[in-house]
């Protein structure tokens, strides 16, 4: 099974060489992203793939629930050396429906090791308890604590002293909010964008 993969891999390979002969040596050359991603580890949202963008065009940092951690020191180096060294200025935060992550921090029940990881997720659903409450059905309520997570992962970057460093050194970084829905593999923006001078 694992010999498959280096298989495909040949055959991608080749694929593109035939459509560009100088393509590897192109890509080698320089990374020059647009867009840092931060999104789910979930096998079903694959960056490059969802947004249309080929390797080169988005540099990506996932973990489970797409979760901003303020002593997560790979998610912190990933957003320095992409604002700092590669220049990146639009940020992702990419959440998406259906978060098994989302669903483990509200179920009640011991997973272990990652029920550490997971608690943003219960403290932004206690700060919304009132909103959530009202939304009867389970799955509608859990999909709405997905958005709510994305928008407080925002914030949580954007109070990071690498983007408030970035700002004073007036770079127009801005981060992003969006969703992905695994059902109609549409993306939505959640409008919560934040750039130089939103916070307060």
């Amino acid at each position: 099974m694992i010999a498959k993969l280096l298989s495909n891999n040949k055959v991608w390979a080749a694929e593109k060489i035939n459509a560009n002969p100088s393509y590897f040596r192109d890509l080698s050359a320089i990374q020059k992203p647009d867009y840092l991603w931060i999104g789910c580890s979930d096998s079903r949202v694959p960056a490059n793939v969802i947004t249309g963008l080929e390797p080169g065009e988005v540099f990506v940092q996932r973990n489970v629930a797409n979760l901003v951690h303020p002593t997560d020191l790979n998610l912190l180096s990933v957003v320095e050396f992409a604002v700092g060294a590669l220049g990146v200025r639009q940020i992702i935060v990419c959440g998406h429906y259906g978060c098994g992550g989302v669903r483990a921090a509200m179920d009640g029940e011991s997973h272990g090791i990652i029920d550490h990881w997971l608690q943003p997720i219960r403290d932004v659903a206690d700060r919304n308890f009132s909103c959530l409450e009202c939304i009867k059905n389970e799955d509608q309520r859990l999909e709405r604590l997905c958005e709510l997570s994305v928008i407080a992962q925002v914030d949580r970057l954007a109070r990071t002293p690498i983007i408030r460093s970035a700002w004073r050194a007036n770079e127009e970084v801005v981060i992003h909010g969006w969703i992905y829905g695994l059902t109609d593999g549409l993306l939505t923006d959640l409008g919560c964008s934040i750039g130089p001078g939103d916070l307060n």
